[in-house]
């Protein structure tokens, strides 16, 4: 006997001894001295040793793989949704309890708007009409929802009450417009003040307890309270009694809300004084009943039906995981052995290792997961390297596409210029370009090809310099039908035409862009455009902005397209804008497009600004708009002014 007592003292250890003797001393004193202050020592020293000795068996339990999976899915399955389904009945509770005082307190406001209108009433009316306004707005507001009500016009000097035998004094003349709960011989009062033009409005409405029981009826007893040196006292008068619903069950917890209002004094015109504390005591079914109206709707009852049923199916559900859990155990603790003891292998670089694998269910499948990965690993690192080799190539290919760009903006007499492209990923499928032509025209350029990346990017190099060989086979053209005098302007649509042709014959059929192609003339100020599917660019004059032509479809999609021209005069101060659909739709987190019309709103309410700083703008709004760094799409925008 005593060898086994040794062996239990053994396996409680200190803590579990500790809790035992804290626990008898507990049950000693309380039997003994249940109101010493020894007994609550003890009581902590009970719950203090024994949460010490439960995390000693907690620790002894899991020291075993198969308990320690077991507690791990009690934290993970059982203990999570224990908090939720109790945070979730603390946040109803607090909600019924807000939502108490709400409907009292909205109420109350509606009825002192009510007020409100009948002092407007008798303000906007003519000064010899406003006694009988008065008379009316009184019995039209007098009865049940304002008892007491009593209004008191003061005109020049002469006080005009209703009912006649009112006892409203006169108020201070201090008081400017205002409404709300009023501090007055120690009784609260719903009011509106209004002043006339030779005086003022004053109507009243006291707060008694049958008024206040009337604004939401059958919701509970609604009182105001009165706190001072730390202690509450009722203030509302009331002849009636007043109870709190009875539970319809042992869950119709009681609701007791609270809320502060602010509150007028009568005395003091110019200040609010402590505002009443408004409590509602109700119960959760009362609440509720209220605001869904349980008893004309009878879909809600059914729907209660509904959740209380569904937490049943959830609780049995929840029980047979936990048992299928548990026997489950044993084979995964054996999966994790072999497991663990094949990556120890790993660690030691001993790719060739295999586990056996047993059974034919998910964790037989890690299992051979684990093997075949031993064997791609060293294919793996081929392929790092391989795919370093890339990125580096990439970072070629990007330094490359950037040289395409124009390098320097070109200096005209009349015309700014101004352009930014920021590719989505290294390599852009936007494309810009302008080039002056024979010191007095300034070709502009700007395309979106079809997709992103590298393949773009190639598309883009043949763009350009098809455009590059187009626009110079035409200026030799031009040239020769000039006949030595002046050249005529490069026609845009033969351009874009020809551009397409070559583009469909040695481009494969699913690659296209869209493409707008201008030159402006400095002598005349034209602008002839012609825009191949690509979005309209912007016109802004005067801070008002207009959408040019488009002209025709994407290049490079079809041989026979037939492109037009159009033509626009550019006078001072106009700037043209043109952009691709990297800025225009881009997408914030509800899946809504920057569009063209904010983009329009914002270059008017921009255009004062220098070029540099409309860019600015523009891509930082969208950037906001999209709330990330990360671009969606290859953002172009190219901007030309007149001077």
């Amino acid at each position: 006997m005593r060898v086994s007592l040794q062996t239990i003292l053994g396996w409680m250890g200190r803590a579990g001894v500790s809790f035992l003797a804290f626990l008898l001393l507990f049950f000693a004193l309380n039997y003994f001295a249940p109101l010493s202050g020894m007994r609550f020592l003890a009581a902590m020293g009970v719950f203090v040793t024994g949460l010490w000795f439960a995390i000693r068996l907690l620790r002894m339990a899991v020291w075993r793989l198969r308990n320690r999976l077991i507690v791990t899915y009690m934290f993970i399955a059982v203990v999570p949704i224990v908090l939720i389904a109790a945070l979730a009945l603390l946040g109803g509770y607090l909600l019924i309890n807000q939502l108490a005082v709400y409907l009292v307190t909205s109420e109350l406001d509606r009825r002192i708007e009510s007020l409100d209108a009948a002092a407007e009433s008798v303000v906007r009316s003519a000064p010899a009409d406003r006694p009988v306004v008065m008379r009316r707005m009184t019995e039209l507001f007098y009865g049940e929802h304002n008892p007491g009500l009593e209004i008191l016009l003061r005109e020049g000097g002469k006080l005009i009450r209703y009912p006649d035998d009112g006892t409203l004094p006169a108020p201070h003349e201090g008081w400017k417009a205002t409404r709300g709960v009023l501090l007055r011989n120690g009784q609260f009062y719903a009011w509106s003040h209004r002043k006339t033009n030779t005086g003022d409005v004053t109507v009243t409405a006291p707060l008694t307890g049958e008024f206040l029981a009337a604004l939401v009826p059958n919701l509970g007893v609604v009182d105001f309270l009165e706190s001072r040196g730390g202690a509450t006292k009722r203030v509302t008068r009331s002849s009636a009694r007043r109870a709190v619903p009875q539970p319809l069950n042992r869950f119709d917890l009681d609701v007791l809300s609270i809320a502060t209002i602010p509150a007028a004094v009568w005395e003091r015109p110019d200040k609010e004084g402590d505002g009443p504390i408004i409590a509602v005591h109700s119960r959760i079914s009362s609440v509720l009943s209220t605001v869904f109206n349980l008893k004309t709707d009878p879909t809600q009852g059914g729907f209660q039906v509904f959740v209380v049923g569904l937490a049943i199916v959830f609780l049995i559900v929840e029980i047979i995981s936990m048992i299928i859990g548990i026997s489950m155990t044993r084979t995964i603790t054996g999966a994790v052995h072999r497991l663990y003891e094949g990556t120890q292998k790993v660690m030691e670089g001993n790719f060739s290792h295999r586990i056996e694998v047993k059974g034919k269910d998910q964790l037989a499948d890690l299992s051979e997961s684990f093997n075949r990965m031993t064997e791609n690993l060293e294919r793996l690192l081929v392929v790092a390297k391989e795919k370093e080799r890339l990125q580096s190539e990439v970072e070629i290919a990007r330094e490359v596409q950037s040289q395409l760009y124009p390098r320097v903006v070109p200096q005209t007499r009349t015309l700014r210029l101004t352009a930014v492209c920021h590719p989505a990923r290294m390599c852009s499928g936007d494309y810009y370009d302008y080039e002056v032509i024979r010191d007095s025209q300034v070709a502009l350029a700007i395309g979106d090809v079809a997709g992103k990346g590298i393949s773009a990017a190639l598309l883009m190099a043949t763009l350009q310099s098809s455009l590059r060989s187009q626009l110079q086979s035409a200026l030799e053209i031009a040239a020769t039908a000039g006949n030595g005098s002046v050249m005529p302007i490069v026609s845009t649509s033969h351009l874009v035409s020809r551009l397409n042709n070559q583009l469909h014959a040695y481009t494969s059929p699913e690659k296209y862009a869209t493409f707008c192609f201008g030159i402006f003339d400095e002598p005349s100020g034209i602008f002839t455009y012609t825009n191949a599917g690509h979005l309209p660019p912007l016109l802004v004059r005067a801070g008002v902005a207009e959408r040019l032509d488009v002209n025709g479809t994407v290049v490079g999609a079809f041989p026979f397209a037939q492109y037009d021209e159009s033509r626009i005069e550019l006078k001072s101060s106009d700037l043209l804008v043109c952009f691709t659909d990297g800025i225009t739709e881009p997408e914030n987190e509800y899946g809504e497009m920057f569009g063209e019309d904010r983009l329009i709103d914002l270059i008017a309410r921009s255009s004062h600004l220098n070029d540099e700083q409309i860019v600015e703008v523009v891509l930082e709004s969208v950037r906001e708009w999209t709330a990330t760094d990360e671009l969606q799409d290859d953002m172009t925008i190219l901007l030309a002014r007149r001077v």
